[in-house]
């Protein structure tokens, strides 16, 4: 009996080996196929699962997004998480009404970059961030509906 339960947990274990080297190998392969905007950092699953997803294109790195604030140069940011169920109710219509507004939408990853919360002082996802002159002008915080973006953009990125 002894012997049987050695072998079936020998058994078990060798299935979860190969289902885990499994799951790695399509990861890799998936970071391989797509373009990678995040370099050789290792990604979290969620992240892995939109590289090829358009609507999460246009990744900015912490670095890049610092540079472009202080440039002084008006910059529209979208900061989400993709575990995030109001983010992945949001960003599909967001995405497409930033280009029907021909605005170049920048991405920012919160849960790839987590110390960026603090740095942008943002308080819950998704936030929208518009800023100017080196600074913060306005930012709009949660699901806030379609029409409520395109007022967004109209009062502070299309003026």
């Amino acid at each position: 009996m002894k012997k049987k339960l050695l072998i079936f947990a020998g058994v078990i274990l060798v299935l979860f080996a190969g289902l885990y080297f499994i799951v790695q190998y399509k990861n890799n392969q998936a970071v391989e196929k797509n373009e990678n905007p995040y370099g050789d950092k290792k990604l979290k699953q969620a992240t892995i699962d939109q590289l090829d997803d358009p609507n999460y294109q246009n990744q900015m790195m912490p670095d890049e997004l610092k540079e472009k604030v202080e440039s002084g140069k008006p910059l529209t940011v979208y900061f989400y998480s993709p575990t995030c169920p109001h983010c992945q109710s949001t960003t599909p219509y967001l995405v497409p009404l930033a280009k029907e507004n021909n605005i170049d939408l920048k991405k920012m990853n919160l849960l790839e970059f987590k110390d960026q919360w603090d740095v942008y002082g943002i308080e819950s996802v998704p936030t929208l961030v518009y800023f100017d002159n080196g600074k913060e002008v306005s930012r709009i915080e949660g699901d806030q509906g379609k029409e409520n973006f395109q007022t967004f953009f109209d009062k502070y990125v299309n003026k």
